[in-house]
């Protein structure tokens, strides 16, 4: 009889590193960020270039000043992945220093002063743009339009120009190149009275959300997907965000369309998309247990849909991560799954 040569019990299964895991987020990411590069121009390229520089170089100074060794901390790519879901978050032409100080706040602040990698309480991408948005909200409302939809794009070199010095070289400056976003418009113009299907109305919409922003949400739906189908995350958190802003929508929706948006509007806007698949669904500082991770799924949805019906910004989805960032440790605590051979209580 033949044999065949074995190791040792016990037999595992090879060891999934946080390297591997981040690569794969950031392949994830690439079908959306070259789709927000075809509609939006060259400008996020700059930005994710930017924030990952000055995220590398945070991740160097705290691990430094912590007396940490350099490896395998600074080529885990946890950095390069925080920085870009923040570049992916703000404006393509926003200046420099807003990289620099988000990039600050979220590897030195959010990340390192809470103990470094796997234990900081708070989504570092998203404290760094909550920090930027609240100090800096007329650098961070300088959108730009669909390429299709604009008189002038800037290329390459002018949005080099326009992110390092603040100079915009086109005819009519700021004004001639940003616009307001479809969830900004829609916000406006509900609140001065308007009709949602008059508002609709605008060439900045589309079949579903806005013109450019809806195919940039399904690039990202198939890079979300792609993390499934490596289990990378699980299904829990982007069924909950995305379900529970459906089903609280579509009765506002159904009981007065002309001044509510439709569920569809709302999934395939803002960052919603983006929040589902890449932020919410960090294990850090999300939830543990599987009913948890609903709840908390269910948490950023209703609260994202809150503030932007209620709220001061057309988007809520960042704040709606970090306070359900906060209620996290309670959640898990009481949705633990029972141990096995324990007594129902």
């Amino acid at each position: 009889m033949r044999s065949f040569p074995t190791s040792d019990a016990p037999h595992v299964p090879p060891r999934t590193t946080v390297a591997k895991v981040m690569l794969l987020v950031l392949f994830a990411l690439l079908p959306g960020v070259l789709a927000y590069t075809w509609f939006f121009g060259p400008g996020i390229l700059i930005q994710i270039l930017l924030a990952t520089g000055f995220a590398l170089l945070f991740e160097f100074l705290m691990l430094r000043m912590r007396r940490q060794p350099l490896q395998p901390f600074i080529n885990d790519y946890s950095a390069v992945v925080t920085a870009v879901l923040f570049a992916l978050s703000i404006p393509p032409l926003a200046p420099w220093w807003i990289s620099l100080i988000a990039m600050l706040f979220a590897i030195s602040f959010a990340k390192h002063l809470y103990g470094g990698l796997g234990r900081n309480v708070f989504n570092p991408a998203m404290v760094g743009y909550a920090v930027v948005l609240i100090s800096f909200p007329q650098a961070m409302t300088a959108w730009l339009p669909p390429l299709a939809l604009a008189d002038q794009s800037p290329g390459l070199f002018d949005s080099l120009l326009i992110i390092f010095t603040g100079h915009v070289p086109l005819t009519g400056g700021w004004d001639a190149i940003t616009q307001a976003t479809p969830l900004d418009t829609l916000k406006t113009g509900i609140d001065s009275g308007r009709m949602v299907s008059e508002i609709r109305q605008s060439t900045l919409f589309g079949d579903f959300g806005g013109v450019g922003w809806e195919w940039v949400a399904n690039w990202f739906v198939l890079g979300g997907f792609f993390l499934l189908y490596k289990r990378v995350i699980s299904w829990q958190v982007p069924v909950a965000v995305i379900g529970s802003v459906i089903l609280l929508s579509l009765p506002f929706w159904l009981a007065d369309p002309d001044s509510s948006p439709s569920p569809i509007q709302h999934v395939f806007s803002g960052a919603l998309i983006l929040a589902a698949f890449f932020i919410a669904t960090d294990p850090v500082s999300g939830c543990v247990s599987k009913k948890g991770q609903l709840i908390f799924g269910a948490g950023v949805g209703i609260i994202t849909l809150v503030i932007r019906r209620w709220g001061g910004y057309p988007d809520g989805v960042a704040f709606a991560v970090l306070l359900m960032n906060m209620a996290a440790p309670l959640i898990d605590r009481y949705t633990r799954p029972r141990i096995y051979g324990e007594r129902a209580r």
